[in-house]
């Protein structure tokens, strides 16, 4: 369902907004917070819920590693896109799980018009690390 008001949002984001994502802020178009849901300071398995505002999305990405890694998405809230590189956009709705294997080069973030959650869960892996690459222009991304 879409939410284009962050109150009527809010009531159904069942994990919470959280934080501005200061420390990613430059990977992202668009205003993104994060909501830490395990202790992963102490050692516990790292799982954030990350919101979006309406037309927020990440940069193009790609998760690497020698062995395992990668990233599942768990979609709690509103309605937002998924794409891998040379594939169609895919649609985001409560519910849905995406499962991204390492070395696939990718994006997600919120619909235009709607306020959107996912819990993000990075998969463990030998050498894991992040690759963040080019933005999704508005261009490309208001032909969705």
């Amino acid at each position: 369902m879409k939410y284009q008001n962050e109150n009527d949002f809010t009531k159904v984001n069942m994990f919470g907004k959280g934080s501005p994502n200061v420390n990613f802020a430059k990977y992202f178009i668009g205003e993104s917070f994060l909501n830490p849901l395990t202790d992963f300071q102490n050692g516990e398995f790292p799982l954030f819920n990350v919101t979006f505002e309406p037309g927020c999305r990440n940069n193009w990405h790609i998760h690497h590693a020698d062995k395992g890694g990668g990233q599942i998405l768990i979609c709690t809230a509103g309605e937002g896109w998924y794409q891998e590189k040379g594939k169609e956009a895919r649609e985001l709705k409560e519910g849905d799980v995406i499962v991204i294997p390492q070395g696939v080069k990718h994006w997600h973030g919120a619909k235009k018009d709607s306020w959107f959650s996912h819990i993000s869960l990075e998969v463990p892996g030998v050498n894991s690390s992040n690759e963040w690459l080019e933005p999704v222009t508005d261009e490309y991304y208001n032909a969705l």
